[in-house]
Order: C-alpha cells, then structure tokens, then sequence
C-alpha cells in the first residue's frame, strides 16, 4: 500500500526519465512562440519595477524543451538588452532526458533539482504548467473522519490519517487551511457527494512558503500558469494522459503523464504567510490579452504566408478564449513587498 502523493511522484519520475511528453500533450509555448515573447517582455519590465538588479536571476521552473525560455530570451535581447547582460539563467529541472534538450536551446543555463540550491539574490520566475505535475494526496469524507487514499494493486483503498494534515479552506464547509481535518461538515458534504474528496499539495505548498521567504527578503516577482479552480473547492481532479487520450492514472504507472488542478487559492495563502503579496489568479486569457497576446500575435500574421498566419491566429484564440484554455488556465504573481502590481495584474 502507497500513499497517492508518493505513487504519483514514482510515477512521474519515470514517466518523464522514459517518454516524450510532449508526445502526449501539448503546452502553451508549443503552441504559438507569442506565449514565450509576451512572457519574456514580462520578465523585463518587472525587473524595471524592482529597479534594475544587476545580477538577477531569470528562473523557470518546468521549462520543458526549453521552448519558453528561448523565446523569452530572444525578446528580452530586442526590447531590453540591459536585462538581458543582467540576467543569470537558471532551471528547474530534475529528468535528465530533459535537461539534455534544454541545454540544446540554453546552453548557457544552470541547472538545480529545487529552489534551494538558487544562489541568493534578486529573481524573476517564470513557471508554466509546473505546479500540476506536483504530486497530491487526497482524502475521502466518510461520516465523522477523514480517511487518507492509497493505491495498492491498481486500485484506490482507504488508511487513517497519522498525523492529520492540514487541508485548503472550501468556502462555507468548515475546513480551514490552518486546522487540522475538519470533523464539522458531515458525510455528503460538497455538491451532495456521497464521498466528498479533499486533495492536498504539500510540494506546492513548500514552494510558495520558500519563494514568499525568498521574495521578503529579495527583491523580485514569481509568475505560475496552470489550471484550476479560483477557489479551493472539494473534488477529484487527479488525471492522466497517453498519447494524448485520458487514461486510468494508477494503471501501469510511468506510461502516462499524472497531473491535478492546482488549488491557486491555498498556494497564494502560503507565499502570503511567508511574507509576499499576491495578485490573482486572474483568467489566463484575461492575463495574456492584457500583455498584448492578439497584437503581437496579429503582428506575427502579417509577416507569414496566409495559411500559416490563420493557424497563428488560431493558436492564439485556443490560449485565450474562455471555451478552450483561456479560462481554466490562470494566471497569478508573487511579488517583494512594496512591489507595483506586475504587468497584467494592475487593473
């Protein structure tokens, strides 16, 4: 018997050390190269808020094939040379068969497991569909206890709770983000469940607490895309892909991708208790129009044959139209504070 948390870890670990992701799914900065420009313009005027450091860090978490950062870069090279002989580029990365591809399009990166090894000092994070692949546990209402899911065999069987967690505050049902499991709502709880879940991100958790720390102590701003709810709010989001379909997420694990929505609400709370200030989560495609998304996009056309413009177009509607990705997607920003809201946050 496993915890889900420690089952989703093993599994992504090989899961990403063996397969192509991108294979599977397909994220934003593969889908138009506006994402990581308009991203990297970003970066370059909150380092203009936080007064120019010379060094910063320019960090990304999760960077994939490095397609973001490469396009970030090329920005940030055109539009504010003096950021880009500032910046020091770091990586979040722990598969091996990824870094390999990264350092194809970053050669001058370096590389960290976490965000303990980042040296100190000033930074700008950019992180794009990394919080979803960190792993959760879940917790199942069964009349007056919380009872913790494991999986063994295949199949999901249900433990005790040692020590009790603290879980994310679903508004009106009695669970706090700072107590421990609530004995307060009954079984059937949350849109009259049978079985009400509560799913928790102890890593994301951690890394929100150690950037709000980081962000008190140094001036600097982190940005996460990913999806979820606005809110916390009970449920079983834990999915998997293969091959671009959703499949069974205990079965034959390391052959699928394992992800969850993320609970922006409770990560935010935790860089805010550290010492940060938060803005959002705000609608992706809210977020990305505001930073010009369509008329960069728009700009892009022009200069391509005209199939190839329509499908620039096109990619730029799937990031930002609320039926498709522009509004379960959302974006939120850590900031120092004392920070001005960073760009697509002011309104």
């Amino acid at each position: 018997m496993e915890r889900l948390d420690r089952f989703m870890a093993r599994a992504n670990a090989a899961y990403y050390a063996t397969h192509d992701p991108f294979h599977d799914f397909t994220t934003s900065p593969e889908i138009t190269q506006v994402f990581g420009e308009i991203l990297g313009a970003w970066a370059a005027v909150v380092w203009e808020q936080i007064r120019r450091p010379d060094p910063v860090l320019l960090v990304e978490a999760g960077p994939g094939r490095g397609t973001l950062m490469a396009d970030a870069l090329r920005t940030i090279r055109r539009v504010a040379p003096a950021f880009g002989e500032a910046l020091r580029l770091h990586l979040l990365e722990t598969s091996p068969r990824l870094r390999a591809l990264q350092a194809e399009r970053l050669p001058d990166a370096t590389w960290h497991d976490g965000l303990e090894t980042l040296p100190d000092g000033p930074l700008v994070l950019l992180a794009n569909e990394f919080l979803d692949a960190l792993p959760i546990r879940q917790f199942v209402r069964r009349g007056a206890e919380w009872r913790e899911r494991f999986v063994e065999g295949g199949k999901f069987v249900e433990g005790g709770c040692t020590p009790s967690p603290t879980l994310p505050r679903f508004a009106g049902e009695g669970v706090s983000v700072r107590d421990p499991l609530s004995r307060e709502a009954g079984e059937g709880w949350g849109g009259g469940a049978t079985a009400p879940i509560a799913e928790l991100n102890e890593p994301a958790l951690a890394i929100a607490h150690t950037l709000g720390a980081r962000l008190t102590a140094h001036p600097g701003a982190a940005l996460f895309l990913d999806y979820g709810p606005e809110h916390s709010a009970p449920g079983d989001s834990l999915q998997a892909l293969r091959d671009g379909q959703p499949v069974d997420p205990l079965a034959d694990p390391g052959s699928a991708d394992l992800t969850a929505h993320v609970d922006f609400a409770a990560f935010a709370a935790a860089a805010r208790d550290a010492g940060a200030v938060t803005h959002g989560p705000l609608a992706q495609g809210i977020f990305l129009t505001r930073l010009g998304l369509f008329q960069r996009t728009d700009k892009l056309a022009r200069t391509q044959p005209p199939a190839r413009g329509m499908a620039s177009i096109d990619a730029a509607r799937r990031l930002a139209e609320p039926d498709r990705m522009g509004r379960l997607f959302k974006a939120l920003a850590l900031c120092s504070p004392g920070s001005p809201a960073p760009p697509g946050f002011e309104h």
